[in-house]
C-alpha cells in the first residue's frame, strides 16, 4: 500500500517567492517541487498533446521514487465528449505519456460539468482504455498526422496502466455508474470542489484518487489543520490495509496547494 500526496501541475506565478524560493530558475520549479512532495498531476497534457522531449525531460529532472498522474486530453472528453475516441487516444498515448517509464501513474479522466451519465458511451469508452503500457504502445501505433512531434510507442516494459475519472454531473450519482466503474476496475475520484460540483464517495478500483480543488472558494482557498486532520481520517478509512492513494491538491491560487499538499504529508506520516 502506498501514499502520494502533490498538486495539480507545478508552474504557477504565484507560487515564485511564496513556495518556490526567490531567484529560483523557472526550468528548476519541478525539480524544487519533486524533493518535497512524491507525486505531481501533469495538467499541460489536458490542453494540448505534449511531446516525448518533455516527458524525458520532466521524468530526468525528478527524483527515482516519484510518480506522475497524467492528465487526459480535454480533446477526447470536452470536445470528442468521450465518443469516437480511438484515434484521439491513440495520438495521446503516442505524444510520449509512456516515456515516463515507471514514474508513469494513473491516467486522469476529468469530464466537463454539462456531459451526462450514458451508460453505452462509457462502456465503450472503458472498453477502449488500454490497461498496461504495452498495450497503450499498440494503441499508440493508430496515432493520426495530427501527432506533430515524433511519435512515441515503445512500451518501456510492460506494467499496469490505471485510470481515474472526475464526473461533475448529477446524473452519475447512480449504482449503475459505480458499478461500471467497479466492473472495469477504474477509479471515482474523490473531489472537493467547495460544493460546486458533485462529490462521489464510492470506493471502485484497487487504488484511490482525491481531488482537492478548494476548502471553501474553488480553486482558491486553502485547507484548515482541522480539515486537513478529517481528510486523513477519511483517506485511511478508503485505503483500508491494501489501496494505493493518490492525492492532489488544485487549489494553486497564493500556493496553498504545496503547502497544504506538505501539511497533509505530515499528518498522515504522524498517523
Amino acid at each position: 500500500m502506498g501514499l502520494r500526496i502533490g498538486t495539480s501541475g507545478w508552474r504557477y506565478p504565484p507560487w515564485r517567492g511564496t513556495f518556490y524560493p526567490r531567484g529560483l530558475a523557472q526550468r528548476r520549479e519541478l525539480e524544487y517541487l519533486s524533493r518535497r512532495m512524491n507525486t505531481a498531476e501533469i495538467n499541460g497534457s489536458f490542453y494540448s498533446l505534449q511531446r516525448p522531449e518533455r516527458y524525458r525531460a520532466w521524468c530526468a529532472e525528478t527524483p527515482d521514487d516519484f510518480v506522475f498522474a497524467v492528465k487526459g486530453g480535454r480533446f477526447i472528453t470536452h470536445m470528442k465528449r468521450l465518443s469516437d475516441v480511438k484515434v484521439p487516444l491513440a495520438n495521446f498515448f503516442a505524444s510520449g505519456v509512456l516515456a515516463l517509464g515507471p514514474k508513469l501513474g494513473p491516467i486522469l479522466w476529468q469530464l466537463p460539468p454539462a456531459l451526462a451519465f450514458d451508460a453505452a458511451r462509457f462502456a465503450d469508452f472503458f472498453a477502449l482504455l488500454p490497461r498496461s503500457t504495452r498495450e497503450a504502445a499498440e494503441l499508440a501505433k493508430e496515432h493520426d498526422d495530427k501527432l506533430k512531434a515524433e511519435a512515441h510507442t515503445d512500451p518501456g516494459g510492460d506494467r499496469p496502466l490505471r485510470h481515474a475519472v472526475e464526473v461533475r454531473h448529477p446524473s452519475f450519482r447512480c449504482a449503475e455508474y459505480v458499478n461500471l466503474l467497479r466492473d472495469n476496475g477504474i477509479a471515482s475520484v474523490v473531489a472537493d470542489s467547495a460544493g460546486t460540483w458533485i462529490t462521489l464517495e464510492e470506493v471502485t478500483a484497487d487504488f484511490l484518487y482525491v481531488r482537492l480543488h478548494g476548502d471553501e472558494v474553488l480553486y482558491a482557498s486553502g485547507y484548515s489543520e482541522r480539515s486537513l486532520r478529517r481528510w486523513a481520517t477519511r483517506i485511511r478509512a478508503w485505503q483500508g490495509n491494501r489501496r494505493d492513494a493518490y492525492v492532489y491538491f488544485d487549489n494553486d491560487a497564493e500556493a496553498h496547494a504545496p503547502a497544504d499538499a506538505i501539511a497533509l504529508a505530515r499528518i498522515m506520516a504522524a498517523g
